[in-house]
């Protein structure tokens, strides 16, 4: 049984060279707008024949790299500069972001969760249905922008996954070697099947996704890396010229072969990282201590590095628990071919 069309609709055509401002537009009806929206900006830059990329921020709404970059992007990038299309969907989660939040306000939907969607489902799964349905099939190329938000730090890199396709495997790996973060990675994700990701990489397309700091903010140095990393994906793949641009110091691979990188909690408590975001551990070590609020007096529980490698992910408050992800440690390979 097939599914009806899409509430959402566009205020751009797509198809029209020059530069667009407008709204993916989610009919709503709530307490506060008995007729209303939820409205999603997006800008269109086509200039002739060529490739589509699709970039993405704020899938989750407290992850502002993503966001601002793409934000500062839409009202930048010229029409000339580009060959083919390029489609800016800064915030991808408006109810999520405007609350400050990484789900949404609205129905506490996770949209990184969420896919394919549904279009009689929830407002969360009807924006999930729509990007499946409509948007990826327009695209070759999916970037999509992410952080750890308010609860995660993470070490910015850019990252693609094993896939079955040996050939769409190589050509996302290569876009996340040349985003041009200080590393790159072909990440493990817990719980892949209702991912953005595997919503694109079902398809067929291109994608290469990014962790870019975290902590619920951005910093001069996670924002420069994200702008850099933006214009060097779509140089890479043929939306604009120049060169792309990678960092000073020799790009670090890592790899994440299964969930054990995963260090979760199984104590509520105050959360003490021993070792910093970057730093190499080694299996044994313990990498982090939980305390016992409720009493003074006892000793924490100790956490220790089920394998070698370095921390890529840490817990960012200190309040932690049980299940809370306080850190994940990856391989450091010499090669990610």
């Amino acid at each position: 049984m097939s599914k009806r069309p899409s509430p959402i609709s566009a205020t751009v055509d797509f198809d029209a060279d020059g530069i667009q401002h407008g709204f993916l537009k989610l009919p709503i009806s709530d307490d506060e707008s008995a007729w209303g929206a939820v409205m999603i900006p997006v800008t269109v830059i086509k200039n002739g024949e060529g490739p589509t990329a699709l970039l993405t921020g704020g899938n989750h709404g407290d992850e502002y790299e993503g966001i601002t970059s793409l934000m500062k992007l839409s009202s930048s990038l010229k029409a000339e500069e580009v060959r083919g299309r390029v489609i800016i969907v800064p915030i991808m989660n408006v109810p999520a972001a405007m609350a400050g939040k990484r789900t949404s306000s609205m129905d506490g939907g996770n949209l990184n969760r969420s896919f394919p969607g549904d279009p009689d489902g929830t407002v969360t799964e009807k924006i999930a249905d729509y990007f499946t349905r409509v948007m990826v099939p327009m695209c070759d190329v999916v970037l999509d922008l992410h952080s750890g938000g308010r609860t995660l730090d993470i070490i910015p890199f850019g990252a693609s996954h094993v896939l079955d396709n040996a050939d769409q495997q190589s050509q996302a790996l290569a876009g996340a070697k040349a985003f041009g973060a200080p590393y790159a990675m072909i990440m493990f994700e817990l719980d892949a099947a209702a991912l953005f990701d595997t919503a694109v990489e079902s398809q067929g397309k291109i994608f290469v996704a990014t962790e870019l700091g975290g902590g619920g903010t951005s910093t001069p140095e996670s924002m420069a890396i994200t702008e850099r990393g933006v214009r060097n994906f779509l140089i890479h793949y043929g939306l604009v010229e120049g060169s792309v641009e990678m960092p000073d110091e020799p790009q670090v691979y890592l790899d994440m072969p299964d969930a054990s990188c995963y260090v979760q909690s199984e104590h509520s408590g105050l959360l003490e990282l021993v070792f910093a975001l970057g730093d190499h551990v080694k299996k044994g070590d313990v990498i982090a201590r939980v305390y016992d609020m409720t009493r003074s007096g006892t000793p924490p529980v100790e956490y220790q590095a089920e394998r070698d490698g370095l921390l890529m992910a840490r817990r960012f408050p200190a309040l932690v628990n049980m299940g809370d992800t306080i850190a994940v440690i990856a391989d450091v390979v010499d090669s990610l071919d």
